[in-house]
């Protein structure tokens, strides 16, 4: 018999933790800032280690294993909050860069950088830039206008030569922090916490949305003909309160004898108070759902879930009938135990 109501330490052994690509790419452009968050000590590692000339950071890279070109870029193009849509609007360069070289003071001395792709009228697009979800995910080497935005948006400060519009010159003050560590990464941690507090309710809320899609996908794969999965469905009779409306889940599957599973899905990278909430209900939860006589399952996955929120974690698994983690094999186990719960297998 296998073991379906599990311990956190045993769901902490089949958990991923971090979002999976597949999810990343349905969530489209929004889910970019989690795999940034993921990537964003290996990104101030690179410009840490990349301080003797201003192109060294080039090399550097390609030494990085866990960040590629198109990630390296993205973490640039948010941290100067000079996206595709705003770069767009600058080619030619020519307009603002003489003959389209770079001429700034870095670290007391002169230097000069050619553009090779960017000098005349191309699109900057974060399609063409290669900084798109699907191509960020993909990974890949910088392309030569990868690299003449990259030179803008670390040194765009401190160029002598140009007549860059000051909003956009005030920005690109990367390059100058390159050499002091301690500055450099206060720099990129804050703005970080800034971008996040912008865009977590939306990213939250649409990966949210994905890993629910992921589940109820993964069970029509996994369960046979006959069985019903929806999403945001109820079970007949239970209900937080008596005489209230119908409890709410996030997916519902009912085989064809009748009986239903309610699931429960969180996946969180961070912290959020609503796994603490359920953690609150689960045992009134657990005895209503079985007093109308049906099962309680949880897809419970994330660094935030199983690592900062532990003891709501194991309060939810105590009161459950199966608990599982974020992955094609785990929901596979959670398929498996509803169909033992009707006596199929």
């Amino acid at each position: 018999m296998e073991i379906y109501k599990r311990t956190l330490d045993e769901l902490r052994t089949n958990a991923i933790l971090h979002w999976p690509d597949e999810i990343l790419l349905a969530a489209g452009n929004v889910s970019v800032l989690p795999l940034l968050l993921k990537t964003q000590d290996a990104f101030i590692s690179v410009l840490k280690v990349a301080d003797k000339t201003p192109l060294s950071w080039m090399e550097t890279l390609k030494q990085n294993t866990s960040l590629t070109g198109p990630r390296f870029l993205k973490h640039l193009m948010v941290l100067t909050d000079l996206g595709g849509e705003a770069l767009n609007k600058l080619p030619p360069l020519s307009k603002y860069v003489p003959n389209g070289i770079l001429q700034f003071d870095w670290a007391g001395k002169p230097y000069k950088y050619q553009f090779k792709a960017i000098k005349d009228k191309c699109s900057l697009a974060n399609s063409a830039l290669k900084v798109d979800s699907k191509k960020i995910i993909a990974g890949g080497e910088m392309t030569d206008k990868m690299v003449d935005v990259a030179m803008l948006l670390l040194y765009g400060s401190l160029i002598t030569n140009d007549t860059l519009p000051p909003e956009v010159k005030e920005k690109c003050v990367i390059g100058s922090l390159m050499g002091n560590t301690d500055e450099l990464e206060r720099f990129v941690k804050e703005s970080y916490i800034r971008v996040s507090r912008q865009v977590s309710g939306a990213t939250s809320n649409e990966l949210g949305q994905q890993v629910q899609n992921y589940v109820l996908a993964r069970l029509k794969h996994e369960l046979p003909n006959g069985w019903i999965v929806k999403r945001d469905s109820t079970l007949h009779g239970v209900a937080h309160k008596a005489g209230g409306d119908e409890t709410n889940f996030d997916v519902v599957a009912q085989s064809p004898k009748g009986m239903c599973f309610g699931v429960e899905v969180s996946f969180q990278v961070t912290t959020n108070s609503v796994i603490e909430r359920k953690s609150r209900e689960a045992e009134s939860m657990l005895a209503s759902v079985h007093n109308a006589g049906h099962k309680i399952c949880y897809v419970i996955d994330g660094a935030g879930n199983i690592n900062i929120r532990a003891n709501a974690v194991s309060n939810l698994c105590n009161y459950s009938d199966c608990t599982v983690a974020m992955s094609e094999a785990e929901i596979a186990h959670l398929a498996n135990f509803m169909m033992e719960s009707v006596g199929i297998r």
